[in-house]
């Protein structure tokens, strides 16, 4: 290759488009040769017909160009990260947590390569390797898979080999770990502030484990970490000391390193851009994940050619690096498997996201004995839940309406549902308080509500009432320390509509709740 087209080779790019391919995106094909695309579900996700289409167009465009096949990406977690909306609904990793099955991981991973390829996509940003140790942190959370350094570790291993072995490349994330932040790095720069003994005994062993499992890529934090890089320290992925100090010669990573979203205001935007680009290239990232802005293609572009021109990113590093993107390319072409795309949601990928769901579903505490629920037909069940909405860009969860209700309605015919905003006003919970008074039971959802005021003072007026209440965690675990007087408490780390039916049924008795809470509870035994 020439060095236009090595430089090109380092940048994932995005563009708006879904049935078609846009002039813009094919002009930057021609001017940039890309080694890859992500396919964000803002941006290009449709029908699973439509998604598939785009991947052969994109691919069969590049071959035109003779370039070489692209790495086509997204984000697939399970759980509140979903790019293809129309994929299994996979109840997510602190599920998987809280079912302490590697078993059930590894099953989780094949379901999302197996569809992943299906629709032509050959890179997952998936499994997130953070250790979640923090409660209030904005931006990991129920991907975690949770606290314990060997759990996490056991399970993203799982995971990437199911995933991988459909032929498609998983991707540890976020090294050197994400998990123990307060800020979300979307919207600035957050600072780790532990000891290289502290990294080495929580943060790093699932990533570890993950490099024992062969994944193929890994993605930067953008976060800075002190005890490495001193004091005001860059993002991880414009650090030398951390991408090609510890993660290639300390751990002895050999695989690709991409980072995340460049856009991200922990790095710098606009014309600074560049100089970052150019900084998280010579500190050892083989690919940059651009975003859908044409000018930050051309800011990428550019300052990886000027770089390597006026020597500041060294030929020789450039071409190790591009070798590298080329062997995992080689990787994904040997192991091609494109089943159909009735693979997606088939009998088989749903029992998986049942069996997680289920055996994921933890009771917390039943103190008054309310569970199992047996009611006569003519008792009411009030179900309240609020409104799901994207809690940071990394969430899909807007797009999905609760079917706790209907689940519910399932077991017992006399249910009524009633949705409240994720943070509701007083005045807007009034009449939803006078109205639960009048049910013989009152079972509430919670999103978060640990963090988010709103919803835990609305609970603790619904234990004012005096009915019996059932309260359900719908993500994370952390919201009984905002109410600790509540007598029944159980979690399921997701809103899809796997989890709601298994947490209903556990509610009335027709399955066992055999879930083990993942993260600790401050207060709370």
């Amino acid at each position: 290759m020439d060095l236009e087209h090595l430089i090109g080779q380092k940048l994932l790019l995005a563009f708006h488009g879904r049935e078609t391919l846009s002039p813009e995106i094919v002009q930057s094909f021609m001017k940039y040769h890309p080694g890859g695309i992500t396919l964000f579900r803002s941006l290009n996700m449709g029908t699973l017909e439509q998604i598939r289409a785009l991947t052969d167009s994109l691919q069969r465009l590049a071959h035109e160009l003779n370039l070489p096949s692209l790495l086509i990406a997204t984000d697939q977690e399970g759980g509140q990260l979903m790019a293809v909306g129309d994929g299994t609904p996979l109840p997510g990793n602190m599920a998987l947590g809280a079912t302490r099955s590697t078993e059930l991981a590894y099953k989780a991973g094949e379901v999302l390569g197996r569809e992943l390829s299906a629709l032509g996509i050959n890179v997952d940003y998936a499994p997130c390797a953070d250790v979640n140790v923090n409660p209030r942190n904005p931006v990991v959370g129920v991907r975690s898979f949770g606290e314990d350094p060997k759990l996490v570790g056991e399970l993203t291993a799982a995971l990437i080999q199911g995933i991988q072995f459909q032929g498609v490349a998983a991707t540890a994330k976020h090294f050197p770990g994400h998990g123990d932040t307060a800020s979300d790095s979307h919207h600035g720069l957050g600072i780790v502030p532990h000891s290289r003994e502290r990294l080495q005994t929580v943060e790093l062993p699932p990533f570890l484990a993950a490099f024992g499992a062969d994944v193929k890529l890994v993605m930067t934090a953008h976060l800075g970490i002190s005890s490495i890089d001193g004091d005001n320290p860059p993002p991880a992925t414009l650090s030398k000391n951390i991408l090609d100090g510890l993660l290639r010669r300390e751990l002895g990573f050999k695989g690709v390193v991409t980072t995340d979203a460049m856009d991200m205001r922990a790095i710098r935007q606009g014309e600074l851009l560049r100089e970052d680009c150019l900084r998280a290239a010579k500190a050892g990232a083989d690919l940059l994940l651009m975003t859908g802005d044409a000018q930050d293609h051309d800011r990428a572009f550019e300052a990886l050619l000027h770089g390597a021109q006026s020597g500041q990113l060294a030929m020789d590093e450039l071409q190790v690096s591009v070798e590298r993107i080329s062997r995992l390319k080689e990787w994904i072409a040997s192991k091609k498997m494109s089943p159909d795309l009735g693979v997606i949601c088939s009998p088989e990928h749903m029992r998986v996201a049942d069996e997680i769901a289920e055996k994921s579903i933890t009771l917390v505490r039943d103190r008054n004995q309310y569970l199992p629920l047996e009611l006569e037909a003519n008792q009411r069940i009030a179900v309240i839940t609020p409104t799901a909405k994207d809690l940071t860009p990394a969430d899909t969860s807007s797009h999905v309406k609760s079917k706790l209700g209907d689940s519910l309605r399932a077991c017992h015919p006399n249910v009524d549902e009633f949705n409240i905003p994720f943070s509701p006003a007083r005045q807007e919970v009034i009449s939803v308080l006078e109205r639960a008074c009048g049910y013989d039971v009152i079972i509430v959802g919670t999103i978060n509500a640990y963090v988010e005021e709103n919803q835990a003072r609305f609970v603790r007026d619904l234990l004012q009432t005096g009915k019996p209440i059932i309260v359900i965690a719908m993500r994370l675990p952390y919201d009984l320390a905002a109410f600790p007087q509540v007598s029944t408490y159980l979690c399921t780390y997701s809103i899809l509509e796997p989890s709601m039916k298994a947490v209903a049924r556990a509610i009335f008795g027709f399955a066992q709740m055999t879930g083990q809470l993942p993260v600790s509870i401050l207060g709370i035994k």
